[in-house]
């Protein structure tokens, strides 16, 4: 039986598959080749990468919930420095297609960014302008549509490959700030983000309760209903592509972003319950093609979106 055509043009920028690991969930390269072949998938985007190295917080990080995890890890990274040294170079070598997710404190530092990426021949980047588990930077550019406005238009100045903007659902009008990032020249939008959430951890010691109150990014299977809301809303008023992210485990998810519009996807948390939950969706998804009968995923798409 011939192999499903499962490639996606993003706009001019060709995937192998519309399966992506989104940032945060799958490190800078080959860390979860143990559990897959990282090579195969559609594309790796990093961990969000800054100007210089961060520790990243210093108070609880990860709270598992019933329905996903909450995350406030402050963007931990080594820097692009040794990015660019270190990390650059496995991904070069073992064939792995990627996107570098950069985040920075101020315009400037996104300016900086972008123009390293351009002169170390990074074919794409995704913008974080909506961590909001950071003090300065990030969610203050990705909430207004006028900062996010002069933002990209300034990256764009400095990077001329594939240029993804990656949206918060903490606004009141995310199609707002998807309008400004395609006029200010973004070349695909991912959506969402994580959403703002709170966990209390309760322990009752001799009648007294010790409390702790862990605050960041909501992310997992929860919020798959507030992203598929989102995506649709954004594909009815841009004509970019879009990159749908939130609460992906399955096939059925996928399809279900498929049906909502998206392009392609992006598995994040599921990637920390089960490791190998892309690269096992690409083969569920190229045998669906085949057992019904789509010439190609294209046809599919079509199909989902009648």
């Amino acid at each position: 039986m011939a192999v499903a055509k499962l490639n996606v043009n993003l706009n001019g920028y060709i995937l192998k598959n519309p399966i992506l690991t989104a940032s945060g969930t799958y490190g800078y390269n080959d860390e979860y080749e143990c559990f897959t072949d990282v090579s195969n998938l559609g594309a790796i985007v990093t961990k969000a990468i800054t100007l210089n190295p961060r520790e990243g917080n210093n108070h609880i990080r990860l709270c598992e919930t019933k329905s996903g995890i909450i995350n406030s890890i402050g963007l931990e990274n080594v820097g692009i420095e040794r990015f660019i040294k270190e990390k650059l170079p496995v991904l070069k070598q073992k064939n792995i297609d990627f996107i570098v997710n950069i985040a920075g404190s101020t315009q400037a530092e996104y300016i900086e960014l972008a123009k390293i990426c351009a002169q170390s021949n990074i074919r794409a980047i995704e913008l974080n302008v909506s961590c909001p588990n950071v003090k300065s930077g990030c969610l203050e550019f990705g909430v207004d549509e006028d900062s996010l406005y002069s933002l990209v238009t300034g990256v764009r100045k400095e990077y001329d490959g594939f240029l993804i903007v990656k949206l918060t659902p903490n606004v009141t009008s995310i199609e707002k700030l998807a309008l400004a990032a395609e006029k200010s020249g973004a070349d695909a939008i991912s959506a969402i983000n994580t959403i703002k959430g709170a966990a209390i951890q309760l322990n009752l010691i001799n009648g007294k309760f010790k409390k702790t109150i862990v605050q960041g990014g909501y992310s997992g299977i929860g919020i798959k209903p507030a992203a598929i809301s989102a995506v649709l809303r954004i594909v009815n008023t841009v004509k970019i592509p879009v990159i749908g992210i939130g609460g992906i485990e399955t096939l059925q998810d996928v399809l279900e972003f498929f049906a909502a519009g998206a392009q392609a996807v992006q598995i994040g948390t599921a990637n920390f319950t089960h490791p190998e939950t892309a690269g096992k969706i690409i083969g569920e998804l190229e045998m669906y093609i085949k057992q019904n009968n789509f010439k190609d995923l294209d046809e599919l798409k079509e199909e989902l979106r009648k």
